[in-house]
């Protein structure tokens, strides 16, 4: 099974914008990186994310690159302070290529929870419409590979960054 992680693109400040959604720049990361996604290969049953327009629009533009089979959803128990042991029990039985675009501190106490069995430990540092592709094999997660903005050449592309060895879950 894999898990793609996506934090959300660079959005508004609160000031300037209460619902705090995506700047001009932060669509264009997105929108780059779900580019770089799609010629890769990257694909996915279902996206969800929390629900807050920066999380939306972040998926909308990763699922027009995308697709998903089963669409583009709002999901509770996403937002940035939320419990993820909800979610870790839920993609224990979880098959399927799925993407869960949020926030921070949620998904990177979501990898640490996957990766090393608690959600205290720093496993990745998340930064606006990076994707980290987790795999699930034999009940044990592993980083499988990570993408950055920052890595993607305009108009052309990128290798993401490989893991061979196992993280196992204590």
């Amino acid at each position: 099974m894999e898990l793609f992680l996506v934090q959300h693109g660079e959005c508004r400040s609160e000031a300037e914008d209460p619902e705090r959604s995506l700047t001009e720049e932060g669509a264009e990361q997105v929108q780059r990186m779900a580019a770089w996604a799609r010629d890769v290969g990257v694909r996915v049953q279902q996206i969800r994310h929390s629900g807050k327009k920066r999380a939306a629009q972040t998926a909308e533009l990763l699922a027009a690159q995308l697709g998903s089979a089963d669409g583009v959803i709002s999901a509770t128990g996403l937002n940035p302070n939320d419990d993820v042991e909800p979610l870790v029990g839920l993609l224990e039985t979880e098959e399927n290529a799925l993407m869960i675009v949020g926030h921070l501190p949620y998904l990177s106490r979501l990898a640490s929870q996957l990766l090393f069995g608690t959600p205290d430990r720093s496993a990745v540092r998340f930064c606006y419409a990076g994707i980290v592709c987790l795999a699930r094999e034999d009940g044990n997660w592993s980083i499988s590979w990570f993408m950055l903005p920052k890595l993607l050449v305009a108009g052309g592309g990128a290798t993401p960054v490989s893991f061979s060895s196992r993280s196992t879950t204590q």
